[in-house]
């Protein structure tokens, strides 16, 4: 539902001087893969590079997100969506402040992921697949959630019984069973400083 009577208001400092004084190009790198693929882990280790390079960047994790923000959603296909939703609003203000965002959630639905790149402006949006086999992501099970989604203890599960759009042209494509966790994070970087995002 919409709110009535409120007007936007433009800020004085825009996006473009944010971006000048931090020497780098704003954008979201949005992580999409299934439970299990290393989405959080990738995403962490990437946010760590871009530390260390001076470069000034935030980590929205899907877990940590579910805790605060959108701790009243489940996991319906309705709640999935919402919650894609909201998170894709807060990426925006995030790179609207100069920041280079990561958010690593399943985000399963193309069309939600598709709704998040509309959001904002043209290149800013790069889809990061985390490409790993259903079947190692269940050998890792670190939270221990396919073992129960198979028990039934836990309904729609993605990739289980719950439905995972594969991305069919992901910005960057990552495969953590074939990479170490430290080669995939230097996979992104190097894509932001090839793509002029970072020096």
């Amino acid at each position: 539902m919409k709110t009535e009577n409120t007007v936007w208001h433009e800020q004085n400092i825009t996006k473009e001087q944010r971006s000048a004084q931090k020497n780098q190009k704003p954008c979201l790198l949005w992580y999409t893969g299934l439970s299990g693929s290393g989405k959080s882990t990738v995403a962490n280790a990437v946010d760590a590079l871009l530390f260390e390079r001076g470069c000034h960047s935030y980590l929205l994790d899907g877990d940590n997100v579910r805790h605060g923000l959108n701790g009243d959603l489940g996991f319906s296909d309705e709640d999935r969506i919402e919650n894609i939703r909201r998170i894709s609003q807060v990426a925006k203000l995030f790179v609207d402040s100069g920041l280079i965002v990561s958010t690593a959630f399943i985000s399963p639905f193309a069309t939600d992921r598709a709704m998040a790149s509309e959001m904002l402006e043209q290149g800013e949006f790069m889809e990061v697949y985390i490409d790993t086999p259903i079947s190692v992501c269940e050998q890792r099970d670190p939270k221990g959630l396919y073992k129960k989604a198979r028990a039934g203890e836990i309904k729609d599960f993605t990739g289980i019984d719950s439905t995972y759009d594969v991305p069919t042209s992901p910005a960057i494509h990552v495969k953590t069973d074939e990479k170490s966790i430290k080669e995939c994070a230097e996979q992104i970087v190097q894509h932001l400083i090839d793509n002029q995002f970072i020096q």
